[in-house]
């Protein structure tokens, strides 16, 4: 049987990644050795001669100087950053209490009705039984945070929770007088952002730009503070982006405590050093939720490499429950980030809210699109409308800078194609060129998914089909037309949710065992509080001031988990963060507001648990999920050791050192609430997999749950022994084994995917506990 391409490349990333995990030193060969670089190092925590008062007094004095190390772990992470050369760094690994080194990388950010689109209500359920996430603390790492907006106020809040250790940094245009019984603490961490700008020939006086920054907790950048507020933000009245979505704005955990740490840089990105000192940080000050809309540019490196891995994983051994962004490089396969199987990784669907602005040809016809322009409108009046594309430059068919012929523009509407360059971006160079409008239009790879733009000329974006209406139009008339027409916002759009374009894709291109993205929760459209340093669409020619913007991404997705856990943490105080996990995804969504099974938008096709994962985030039913499966650091130790990872390789992640069984487990056995099967694409005939899992009860202690199986697809049996789990006062938890069975002379994969999905759902009557079955093939060398 074929298998598809990207199932070959999704074999072939794995069995690389799992070849890379052999050699500790990953220094490159290649590099200059004489050019200093920032590197990471993993230290054995024990091996500290007694000589030495301290960590940092051991490493500057063994193995850096003191100007040289720029944080020290000792939390989430033990360990140490230093700028040296790679010969250098080499020098250190050499030294038996060092574990690892790997170098400094720099990430991305994965950039109001949302929380009753989840099912959320006032005054019952799991804001009632939580009481709005009170007194938990939210970490969140991200850009900062802007204090004076109304989302962070603190009326009638209790006291901060006495077991807080945390702080509020002080810095440029930040005192501690900008934190409150909301926001209880503020960090900056900059030493691995400045010590990158000082080796690309900064001045000390250039390496936190004054004119776009803060060497602060502040944020100019406006990301942290819409996260933050998504996350935990208070109610606010009278809340609108220049007139879009009016309303009432709130977080997920309106009442739950909030502590920033900055770690990422206005057009500078997020380093893994600073990264990794804010989990140490956070976890010491006693976060009890760290949500983090970060992550790696489309590529996932082995965990024991990951700092975001790495720190989550000494977070969540802890008890801290983090929330990750699943990656904005959507609708291809394997493209979801953050792939640690402690992490819950997210991603972005649409709610019932739109803004939708209508696209009228001169012949009459109506094209439907996107805006969230607030400037004078076009009143109707019809302009030329005309696709610089068409002359076959790529350039200006993308609207980049300096490309248009002013002749050809001025005084007309543009068509420009999306890519490369912001969006918006593009309408500033249509209007330097003399255009009074544009419409943006997507091409094949983001199909029909729509997001808003704060537009600063009067535009809207379309989808691709639309957009070919358009230029063939534009081809096919002498004397091409259109106005453009804003409709504000409406709200009960269907269907919804849909799995935004965007979002990051599996399957898992690291270990395929483990279903990753977790589940989806809104990421399109969405309302929260903005920074005043920047205008909404965050161009430096921005001058426009506003409380609240309008983001999409999985960054916007991220902190609406982060805010569920704080309520669930708040609900149910002992629970585990693999706890929390599995209350929100057994009990998620896999339908649509129509009942039918979630669209992909970038096709309109159903979708499947490679787009959404478990489902949809419905915090209707996670409050009381029945059955929740727990994981435990020594079972994420055993998931380390089946997929290969020697006791060193695995004390890098974990801090502590690990044993192995003598047996080999088995990578699909952790105790996840998906389940994947995995088979060689070689195989003839019957193949089958066993996984086995085991549920614990959080409901009635005497309940009796029985289990159904969906349908199977074609060549694929699915059985589950027993059928029936028996729980009592004294026995609250069971396991059971599922049994895939495929017959390769009748199993079709989807051409698409590589598999098919099934699930499975255990019942009591009143709770219902769902977990997807994947099926795939992949071929072996």
């Amino acid at each position: 049987m074929a298998v598809p391409t990207r199932l070959c490349k999704s074999l072939l990333l794995f069995l690389v990644l799992t070849f890379l995990i052999l050699p500790l030193e990953t220094l490159s060969k290649s590099t200059d050795d004489n050019i200093i670089k920032t590197f990471i190092f993993r230290v054995d925590e024990q091996s500290k001669p007694s000589i030495f008062s301290s960590h940092y007094h051991w490493y500057s004095s063994a193995f850096a100087e003191p100007v040289q190390i720029l944080h020290v772990y000792d939390t989430v992470f033990h360990g140490f950053s230093a700028t040296l050369t790679p010969n250098q760094a080499a020098s250190v690994l050499r030294h038996p209490s060092v574990l690892a080194v790997f170098e400094d990388h720099r990430r991305q950010l994965h950039t109001t009705r949302s929380p009753q689109f989840l099912g959320l209500r006032n005054q019952q359920g799991l804001w009632s039984g939580s009481d709005y996430g009170s007194d938990v603390i939210v970490g969140v790492l991200d850009t900062g945070v802007w204090p004076e907006r109304r989302s962070f106020s603190d009326h009638n809040l209790s006291p901060v929770p006495t077991r807080w250790k945390g702080i509020c940094e002080s810095g440029v245009q930040f005192t501690q007088a900008h934190c409150n019984r909301k926001l209880i603490g503020a960090r900056f961490f900059a030493r691995g952002h400045e010590a990158a700008a000082r080796l690309n020939g900064a001045s000390d006086m250039e390496l936190v730009n004054a004119t776009v920054e803060y060497r602060s907790p502040r944020d100019a950048d406006g990301h942290g503070t819409h996260t933050a507020s998504t996350a935990a933000g208070r109610y606010v009245f009278q809340a609108s982006m220049a007139g879009y979505a009016p309303g009432v704005a709130k977080g997920v955990a309106p009442k739950a405590r909030l502590a920033v740490y900055k770690v990422c840089w206005k057009g500078s990105g997020c380093f893994d050093s600073d990264i990794l000192a804010a989990f140490d940080r956070a976890v010491a000050d006693g976060v009890d939720v760290i949500s983090i809309s970060i992550g790696g540019n489309g590529v996932s490196a082995p965990y024991y490499l990951d700092p975001i891995a790495i720190g989550a994983y000494g977070a969540v051994s802890k008890g801290v429950f983090v929330s990750s962004s699943a990656g904005n490089d959507g609708p291809n396969g394997m493209t979801v980030t953050n792939l640690a199987p402690w992490l819950t990784t997210v991603a972005a669907g649409t709610i019932d809210r739109n803004f939708p602005a209508d696209v009228i040809l001169g012949d009459g016809r109506k094209i439907s699109g996107v805006s969230l322009y607030s400037g004078k409108p076009l009143y109707g009046k019809m302009f030329p409308l005309v696709y610089p594309g068409k002359s076959g430059m790529l350039s200006a068919s993308l609207c980049m800078e300096n490309s248009l012929d002013p002749k050809l523009v001025r005084g007309k509407i543009v068509i420009c194609d999306r890519g490369s360059n912001p969006r918006v971006a593009k309408g500033l160079v249509v209007k330097k060129a003399g255009g009074v409008g544009m419409i943006l239009t997507n091409g094949i790879s983001n199909g029909e998914g729509l997001v808003g733009d704060a537009h600063l000329i009067p535009a809207c974006a379309v989808g691709s089909k639309e957009g070919d209406k358009l230029k063939a139009y534009v081809s096919s008339s002498a004397n091409p037309t259109t106005t453009i027409v804003f409709r504000g916002t409406i709200i009960g759009v269907k269907p919804a949710p849909v799995v935004a374009s965007f979002s990051g894709r599996g399957p898992n291109g690291v270990n395929p065992e483990i279903l990753k993205p977790d589940l989806i929760a809104p990421g399109v459209n969405i309302l929260a509080a903005w920074t005043d340093a920047f205008g909404p669409t965050g161009l430096d020619s921005d001058t426009r001031k506003t409380e609240f913007n309008i983001l999409s991404g999985t960054s916007m997705a991220c902190p609406h988990v982060s805010g569920a856990a704080a309520l669930l943490k708040s609900a149910h105080p002992d629970w585990s963060p693999a706890a929390i996990r599995s209350a929100m995804m057994t009990t998620a969504n896999i339908v649509d507001n129509r009942l039918q099974l979630m669209t992909d938008e970038a096709t309109g096709n159903p979708s499947t648990p490679y787009d959404f994962g478990s489902g949809h985030l419905n915090l209707g039913r996670a409050m009381d999920p029945g059955l929740v499966y727990d994981i435990t650091s020594q079972d994420y130790v055993s998931f380390l050791c089946s997929i290969g990872y020697g006791k060193n390789t695995i004390q890098v992640i974990t801090k502590t050192p690990a044993s192995c069984p003598p047996r080999k487990p088995l990578p699909e056995n952790l105790n996840y609430p998906s389940i994947t099967a995995l088979f060689d694409s070689s195989a003839r005939g019957v193949s089958s997999k066993k996984m086995i899992r085991t549920v614990t009860n959080v409901g009635p202690a005497n309940s009796v749950y029985r289990v159904s199986v969906n349908a199977p697809p074609k060549g694929v049996s699915v059985t589950v022994k027993p059928s029936k789990l028996v729980f009592s006062e004294a026995v609250k938890k069971r396991s059971y084994a599922v049994t895939v069975l495929i017959d390769s002379r009748n199993l079709v994969l989807d051409e698409n995917t590589g598999a098919v999905f099934t699930s499975l759902s255990w019942s009591d009557g009143k709770h219902v506990v769902r977990s997807p079955i994947t099926i795939t093939q992949l071929q072996t060398l």
